[in-house]
């Protein structure tokens, strides 16, 4: 949009999870975070027309040259690390806390006689305890206004003691049952101490005791008929509740730990790290390793953590993987090194032992998942932007011109794969992409009535695809007949076999000028016809990578196509007979239990089901019998018609991402909607 910031995000690229969002400046520094619900939904606010933003927002986007987020489990995991990036970098344009110079914690004045709980900001406080951070005030006096009612500790200041133990009197905390008044003496100083204990216990993990205890009060007291007493705990026991679900965090408070989620393909992976410290996530990492080799997955995760800890890096005394390496007794030593010198080096000791350890179950499994998924929601960004890169694409054109020794960049390509079902079903499909994005209004599909193997599939497929190419000397291509270009490049799914097989078709059909080659997956190889020897392109260059999304996109096509032949194939064929609907053809096929049982079936067996008689059943005997007919086009799963052949041989694409395909007269170019 032109009245809007240029480096706006695709709607597509950003999920639509609940997650915490950066916006920063071209020189990288963080100017706002948030956190949303749904990203896209918060996000788009961002991208309205820049007249129609409030002159903060304005002001805040247009200074800002990217935005990035981070996926999370829950609206809690997002506030929770909204609160951890807000301390970490202090965003100028997030102004609920610009005034502050630290944020609020829950604090227990344990040192004290007379222990006190109060919110505050001072983390100097002498003997005190303290929880949180919280990012909103008045959620954390919610919370102790419920935790009072459980732990009548007091909460008043200094002043307001004094006063109370001088007159007498408990303030209005002491009337209304949210003070145990201590100050006049209504609980001992040791057992007002003993309750300041237990709501700091209570604090640092929620013990479940405190929960137990409260019920069983709760029983006894129902059972000997105090329902006033019972009441009582009852509320208080509601209050504990309330209180847990709005003090949650992560883990424990004890719990210091790194988390690595991993996504991965045959050229780079995607590292999600999470630094959770004091139970709390403290700060993500998250890069892009291009893979030269093809490692495993533990290979992988042991140059993972070696490249998180280097220099002044060091890791925690617990580390969660998603799998262990091979050696992971030598990699825990040398980690462990690592943490004993970089804690020596901060004039720290008790270094400990480093773990690696893959979590299975609980709070911790949980993260590691949202880890996972945050490491391939950024695989997929990066995947989808380096395709959408104008540069990258030049830069691969111009690769594979050079790698392939071609006369001129490849600006038109077609890739072709063969897709069958133990033999049955064979289909075949064509993707094109024109200067490095697909074009998906001229994708074609192709049905083989019969073949030996797949090489022999690809030469009848490609003999249909080299009759309808213009002679060069022809004129143009009439009414954008697109199915007639001349492809720069043509690339076939496989290796040695396959690109033999293409250039047999060529040879055959007299084609020339056109380049072929063959991508092999096994070693993401290339080969060239007549070549004892392939290509091979290194693991994080543009040109392989286009490579593999035509082959990829090829692939997928293809197997579309045939699994949509395999769900129509009994069902449209039955559903041609006068008097069989869909209904009676269910019932057919519920009956026999299976398509093989009921191709075996006689005559007998069909007019024994429910509904059929001896003409509807000699019927389907006779259809289910009938030779198929060859090249059909391409219906869609429901049996209606949603594509039509070109010169009875290819049909025109019938793809989701694409729209679908308009019915076409014989001959007459594939258009999208």
């Amino acid at each position: 949009m032109s009245d809007t910031v240029s480096w706006r995000p695709k709607a597509g690229e950003i999920p639509t999870s609940p997650g915490v969002y950066r916006f920063r400046d071209g020189r990288g520094r963080v100017l706002y975070v948030g956190k949303a619900k749904n990203l896209r939904a918060r996000l788009s606010n961002y991208f309205q027309p820049l007249r129609s933003l409030h002159e903060r927002t304005r002001r805040m986007v247009t200074t800002a040259a990217q935005v990035e987020w981070t996926v999370v489990g829950s609206e809690l995991e997002a506030l929770q690390l909204e609160y951890s990036w807000i301390k970490e970098f202090a965003p100028p344009f997030n102004v609920k806390f610009r005034d502050d110079k630290s944020y609020p914690y829950l604090a227990i004045t344990l040192g004290d006689e007379v222990p006190r709980v109060l919110i505050t900001r001072n983390r100097k406080l002498r003997g005190a305890k303290y929880y949180g951070p919280y990012t909103k005030v008045w959620a954390i006096r919610e919370t102790l206004d419920l935790m009072l009612k459980v732990f009548p500790v007091r909460s008043c200041s200094e002043t307001t003691y004094k006063r109370a133990e001088a007159t007498g009197r408990p303030c209005l905390l002491g009337d209304i049952g949210k003070c145990a008044a201590p100050c006049v003496g209504r609980v001992p100083l040791p057992v007002h101490h003993a309750m300041a204990e237990d709501l700091a216990s209570f604090m640092a993990g929620g013990d479940q005791r405190f929960r137990s205890d409260l019920t069983k009060r709760m029983r006894e007291a129902a059972e000997a008929q105090n329902y006033e007493a019972a009441a009582k705990y009852r509320d208080a026991l509601g209050a504990l509740e309330a209180a847990v679900s709005k003090s949650a965090v992560v883990l424990n408070e004890d719990v210091d730990t790194d988390v690595f989620g991993v996504a991965e393909d045959e050229l780079a992976a995607s590292v999600q790290q999470f630094l959770v410290r004091g139970g709390r996530i403290r700060g993500t990492r998250s890069w892009v390793v291009d893979k030269e080799l093809d490692v495993s997955r533990g290979e992988l995760i042991e140059t993972v953590l070696l490249g998180a800890y280097e220099d002044d890096a060091y890791p925690p005394r617990e580390v969660l993987v998603p799998e262990l390496p091979d050696d992971v007794t030598e990699l825990e030593a040398l980690l462990t090194e690592r943490r004993t010198a970089g804690r020596e080096a901060q004039g720290l000791r008790g270094a400990g032992r480093v773990r690696l350890h893959v979590a299975e179950r609980g709070d911790k499994a949980a993260l590691a998942e949202t880890a996972a998924r945050n490491a391939a929601q950024a695989l997929m960004l990066y995947k989808t932007r380096r395709s959408a890169d104008f540069t990258a694409r030049s830069q691969a054109l111009a690769d594979l011109q050079d790698a392939l020794g071609l006369d001129d960049a490849p600006l038109r390509i077609e890739c072709f794969d063969v897709s069958h079902l133990g033999g049955t079903n064979i289909v075949a499909s064509m993707v094109v992409f024109e200067d490095g994005l697909p074009r998906k209004d001229q994708y074609r599909r192709f049905n083989v009535a019969s073949s030996t193997d797949d090489t022999d599939s690809m030469y009848q497929v490609l003999r249909r695809r080299l009759a309808h190419l213009e002679d060069e000397d022809a004129a143009p291509a009439q009414q954008g007949d697109r199915f007639a270009y001349r492809p720069n490049l043509l690339v076939v799914d496989g290796g040695q076999p396959q690109v033999a097989a293409a250039a047999r078709a060529f040879a055959d059909a007299g084609v020339t000028g056109i380049a072929i080659c063959g991508l092999a997956k096994r070693l993401e190889e290339i080969w060239l016809p007549g070549s004892d020897f392939p290509v091979i392109l290194p693991r994080n260059s543009d040109a392989l990578f286009l490579l593999q999304r035509l082959r990829d996109e090829a692939h997928r096509f293809a197997i579309t196509h045939q699994r949509s032949r395999r769900k129509r194939d009994i069902g449209s064929q039955l559903g041609e007979i006068p008097g069989l609907g869909d209904a009676r053809v269910k019932v057919l096929l519920k009956h026999f239990g299976s398509v093989a049982k009921l191709r075996q079936a006689t005559l007998e067996q069909i007019e024994e089901v429910p509904g059929f008689g001896a003409v509807l059943a000699a019927a389907v005997l006779d259809r289910l019998r009938a030779p198929q007919q060859a090249d059909e086009a391409a219906d869609d799963p429901g049996g209606a018609a949603t594509a039509a052949r070109v010169d009875g041989d290819a049909v025109l694409a019938q793809d989701d991402d694409a729209g679908g395909g308009l019915p076409l007269d014989q001959g007459e170019p594939a258009v999208a909607r």
